[in-house]
């Protein structure tokens, strides 16, 4: 599932918060403060928006404790890396993933 640029930050940043502790309750101030000391400065309500948007899409479930909601990610990094890769080789490469692998090599200079 193709996410944007603010997405992955706020993915990104929900899975460092939770990197040690699958279980941790995270709230949309924790995903702020969590992006503004790794320099990306956005309004509460941008992210809430945003963190709204990836629940619709079910990357996120949102869940409330007492008064407040959380929210976690229903796949980790890796799963949506997969995913995201795969969708590429369909979208661009017609599910020929040695051409996408040549051309990755190409456009990073990988190959040696």
């Amino acid at each position: 599932m193709a996410c944007g640029k603010l997405e992955i930050d706020i993915l990104n940043s929900i899975w460092d918060l939770t990197s040690n502790n699958e279980g941790k309750d995270i709230s949309i101030q924790d995903v702020v403060d969590n992006l503004s000391s790794n320099g990306v400065t956005r309004a509460y309500t941008t992210i809430k928006t945003v963190m709204d948007r990836l629940t619709s899409k079910s990357i996120l479930v949102r869940y409330k404790v007492g008064k407040k909601f959380f929210y976690s990610a229903t796949m980790d990094r890796e799963e949506m890396a997969r995913d995201n890769i795969k969708e590429i080789g369909e979208q661009f490469f017609k599910n020929n993933y040695i051409d996408m692998i040549r051309f990755i090599e190409s456009q990073f200079d990988l190959v040696k």
